[in-house]
């Protein structure tokens, strides 16, 4: 509790006792006699006094707003139907109802910081400096002012400051307030490290690859910042609803006391009975608990290391129908392996292994990466004076000459032009044919490895009722049925251009159920228009490109793609919770506006309807802040 809510709460208690030392005497027949007849004074001057304790901050509020020309709002409505409540001699009522209004403010207030709890945890990431070393002297500087290709000292506890690669030191980092993980990660020489994360136990030397405006931790303050600020359909409906609501609720209570007061005289009666219909037509209950839910939902979902750009966005995941995937390093780990090595003709594994390890030397291809790697890790090594030419074939494949004997290394086309007999292999991977001396030495097949959660995460979205899923790959078409055929997928999409890949979009777009939303998942900058294009676009926060991450409106920290279908979750949570908290306030307080204008409530039961409600509404909102529900 702050300071300004502890100062609310103090004055709460101190008016709260002198009020119920007030109702005690005038319930015991201990208060002064009063007048039979005429205005009740005495009792005015008593109950006032707690009046002011409790309401003055709202009727300067209201005083203000009014100066500004900002008539109808909550303040407007308490401090009318109070001082109506003064009016007919109710004063016990004119101050139960501001107390409780004020208890019903100051619990909103804690519970909707609360709810900001949540992202203000993620903004104690911002880096307050960065060290630098000169002439063996540790500078704390400002990070705005550190540039590309600094070597930066990162100590045991403190934050890494900027992005960057480590090039001397070993150490455990804590990534649980960027990605939600729980368990450290390794972080060593050659590694990169993103900046907001924590350094755990020994000291790193890192070498910044960006300035601080353009890193990790910058941007996802900025997105955090701006998130309010794209609101959901739910609230642009309340903020509408109570720009209206309001003045139409003042001059409906002016018209219950005027037009019955002409026709039947009693003033005091039915100004009782406008004042009861202000109180319990206050739209608090609506106008907080709403917006409220939607911040803890991305509260909590930052918690989780999936960052949404805004309400909208996250109302938005709740009716996905339709989830299009791209491939590499989206639904595979976008690293290259060998998944078989055949020999033929006599051949060993090692000689294969180590002929196509000599034709892919000047390669820095991927594919040509992953047999070099392969052929090292072995125990193999390569001698390259051995290496007479190297030439690369395009489209086809490497040419080479080692030790006087031709060797080649590429398709089927490279084999069929040098007229080497083989056979042909049909795979999802890639396959890396080699000759040596006109001799067919075998084949081997690279694959880009599936990610381990992606069967899981595709079951998932199923169970959450996506009712499609779908994977755009520029991969050949073997390759790509392989993927989708793994994760058991809906359709599959091979061949594609990244001009391509917007136009399937817009084709499922249009054909798409319209109650439906249609979200792309990527990470390359290639992915870019496709994210832009649809409804949602999810972006790899920890490998996906700035481009990606800047086109996208909800990005997933540590690339987990499981954490779409729990984006899902916490957006249907998020969105049943509201429509709750709506249905909640406008059945329960038409029923008491109903009776308040018939005269069959009292400004106890208008207080209920107001205070009351909006404490429920605010209750249930919580409920998504719970650290024991599970998403």
């Amino acid at each position: 509790m702050n300071k300004s809510q502890k100062k609310d709460l103090a004055r709460i208690i101190i008016a709260g006792c002198m009020f119920a030392v007030l109702m005690i005497l005038e319930h015991t027949g201990t208060l002064p006699e009063l007048p039979a007849e005429g205005y009740n004074w005495l009792g005015l001057g008593m109950f006032l006094v707690p009046y002011v304790i409790i309401a003055y901050d709202v009727v300067f509020a209201a005083a203000r707003n009014i100066r500004h020309g900002r008539v109808f709002d909550e303040n407007f409505l308490m401090l009318i139907a109070t001082v109506g409540a003064f009016v007919v001699g109710e004063f016990s009522e004119g101050v139960a109802v501001m107390l409780f209004y004020q208890v019903g403010e100051l619990f909103q207030d804690i519970a909707v910081n609360r709810s900001r709890q949540s992202i203000k945890d993620l903004m104690d990431i911002t880096p307050e400096y960065a060290n630098i070393e000169k002439d063996g002297v540790i500078e704390q500087v400002d990070p705005d002012d550190v540039e590309i290709g600094t070597m930066i000292v990162v100590k045991p506890g403190e934050k890494i400051p900027i992005d960057g690669i480590v090039r001397k030191g070993e150490s455990m980092v804590d990534t649980a307030s960027l990605t939600g993980e729980s368990v450290p990660r390794k972080a060593k020489a050659g590694d990169e490290v993103i900046s907001g994360c924590v350094n755990q136990n020994s000291t790193l030397y890192v070498e910044t690859t960006k300035m601080y405006e353009d890193s990790t931790v910058y941007k996802i303050l900025e997105l955090v910042e701006n998130a309010g600020s794209k609101k959901a359909n739910a609230e642009k409906f309340i903020t509408k609803f109570a720009k209206y609501y309001t003045p139409i609720v003042v001059f409906a209570a002016l018209a219950i006391f005027l037009i019955p007061s002409f026709i039947t005289g009693n003033w005091f009666e039915w100004l009782t009975r406008a004042c009861t219909f202000l109180v319990v037509s206050c739209p608090c209950a609506l106008v907080i608990s709403v917006p409220m839910g939607f911040f803890g939902g991305i509260g909590v979902a930052s918690r989780e290391g999936i960052l949404i750009k805004g309400g909208n966005y996250l109302e938005a995941a709740a009716k996905l129908g339709i989830v299009v995937f791209d491939k590499t390093g989206t639904l595979t780990q976008g690293v290259f392996k060998i998944t078989e090595i055949s020999p033929e003709n006599g051949f060993t594994e090692n000689e294969l292994l180590e002929t196509a390890a000599y034709a892919e030397q000047m390669s820095n291809h991927p594919i040509a990466e992953s047999i070099k790697n392969a052929h090292l890790q072995a125990g193999g090594n390569i001698d390259l004076s051995l290496l007479k030419e190297n030439n690369e074939v395009s489209g086809h494949g490497i040419e080479a000459v080692l030790m006087d004997e031709k060797i080649l290394a590429g398709n089927a086309k490279l084999m069929n032009k040098n007229g080497i007999e083989f056979e042909e292999k049909t795979t999802g991977g890639t396959v890396c044919y080699v000759a040596k001396g006109g001799k067919y030495m075998g084949h081997i097949i690279i694959s880009d490895v599936v990610k381990e959660e992606a069967s899981e995460a595709i079951s998932n979205l199923k169970e959450m009722g996506v009712s499609e899923t779908v994977m755009l790959t520029g991969d050949r078409k073997a390759a790509g049925e392989e993927v989708a055929g793994k994760l058991g997928l809906d359709k599959v999409y091979t061949d594609l251009l990244p001009q391509d890949k917007v136009s399937k979009v817009e084709e499922l777009l249009n054909t798409k159920d319209p109650s439906k939303n249609l979200a792309f998942v990527g990470d390359g900058i290639n992915d870019t228009p496709v994210l832009a294009r649809s409804d949602i676009g999810f972006a790899m926060g920890g490998i996906g490109s700035d481009a990606a991450i800047e086109a996208a409106d909800i990005v997933i920290m540590d690339d987990d793609i499981r954490k779409i279908a729990k984006t899902m979750k916490i957006s249907k949570t998020t969105l049943g919770i509201v429509k709750q908290n709506i249905t909640i306030a406008l059945v329960v307080k038409l029923g008491i506006i109903i009776l308040s204008a018939l005269g069959l409530a009292n400004m106890w039961i208008a207080v209920f309807g107001d205070v009351g409600v909006a404490i429920v509404c605010i209750l249930n909102a919580m409920r998504i802040l719970s650290k024991r529900r599970k998403y």
